[in-house]
């Protein structure tokens, strides 16, 4: 007959004993569940961050192709090129832009005339030196007119343009001419004197500084820059002569940078009459249907030219930056 104190030596171990090892299987399974919810954890990280960056990316494609209302072109119409504030490279009223929309409205054959709808104080007599070049080839091999409609100004580099067209329009109280040229800037060397700073400038070439505020001017370079000027004026004024010529009533004042009303450039002839946009379409251009050929940068561009190659960078360092899942 067995013991029935052999079980308690020989057989299962007591209810409340523990196999060998336990603690090492109890910490294996705490490593294992910490390992699959930083896993989870990156999947989600990864996931939001791939789902912002598909937003982003659809939002660049919305606004580089966001849906326009489809216009024939081949009907009778008035082309319209706007060019408002300042002219200058990188600005709307740029030469890049404003060229390429005259070169597709002359193109377009239901173009009956182009109209340059101004508004602007002026600005580099360089980008309005390429435009109203470009107005001259252009009528030349298209044989169409172009008209300027002045709203509020058109001054310096604007009128510069407005001058190479076949006829300016202005309202009675726009501002138009400004025939002139300037270089301006500040000189503190006479505050510095006061204060006791000393200008310490090393240039290789005599007139290397020539223009440094914290620097004296001498005579030979205001001469220089003077001479300068006067160029400039004078390439500014033969545009207007050749552009306005038998109809400009010469005086004095004329190209001496003073600008005038709507009214009083008519009277000197620096413009030509009374009129609106709807106007010349309709009375002048004889088709009163306008089209807007104007280039314009929208944000996408703008963000595609100063930041794309940022965020380019960014978005390659972004995915190289996600942990990897094994």
């Amino acid at each position: 007959m067995s013991d029935p104190f052999d079980n308690d030596v020989h057989g299962a171990a007591p209810s409340g004993a523990r196999e060998p090892g336990w603690e090492r299987a109890t910490l294996e399974k705490l490593a294992y569940a910490a390992l699959n919810e930083q896993r989870s954890a990156r999947r989600w990280k990864i996931f939001f961050r791939l789902a912002w960056l598909s937003v982003f990316v659809l939002l660049i494609w919305a606004l580089l192709h966001r849906s326009t209302t489809t216009v024939d072109k081949t009907t009778a119409h008035t082309a319209v090129v706007e060019i408002k504030g300042e002219i200058a490279s990188g600005a709307d009223a740029s030469a890049e832009f404003v060229v390429a929309a005259m070169r597709s409205a002359f193109e377009d054959e239901g173009a009956q005339a182009v109209v340059l709808l101004i508004n602007s104080p002026g600005g580099s007599p360089v980008q309005a030196g390429i435009i109203s070049d470009e107005i001259l080839r252009l009528k030349a091999r298209h044989k169409k007119p172009i008209y300027a409609v002045v709203e509020e100004s058109c001054a310096s580099a604007a009128y510069y343009i407005a001058a190479s067209t076949d006829k300016i329009f202005v309202d009675k109280a726009s501002i138009v001419g400004s025939i002139g040229v300037l270089m301006d800037g500040f000189g503190f060397t006479g505050l510095m004197d006061k204060l006791g700073v000393e200008r310490r400038l090393m240039t290789a070439g005599e007139n290397k500084g020539f223009l440094d505020p914290f620097s004296p001017q001498t005579e030979s370079q205001k001469a220089y820059a003077q001479a300068m000027l006067n160029q400039i004026h004078q390439q500014f004024i033969g545009v207007v002569k050749a552009g306005r010529g038998q109809r400009l009533k010469e005086s004095p004042e004329l190209f001496s940078g003073l600008f005038w009303t709507g009214q009083q450039s008519i009277e000197l002839g620096l413009a030509d009459q009374i009129g609106s946009l709807d106007y010349v379409a309709r009375e002048v251009v004889k088709a009163e249907e306008l089209i807007d050929y104007t280039r314009r940068e929208n944000v996408a561009e703008r963000l595609a030219k100063r930041f794309g190659a940022a965020i380019g960078e960014g978005a390659v360092r972004a995915v190289r930056s996600l942990p990897a899942i094994r």
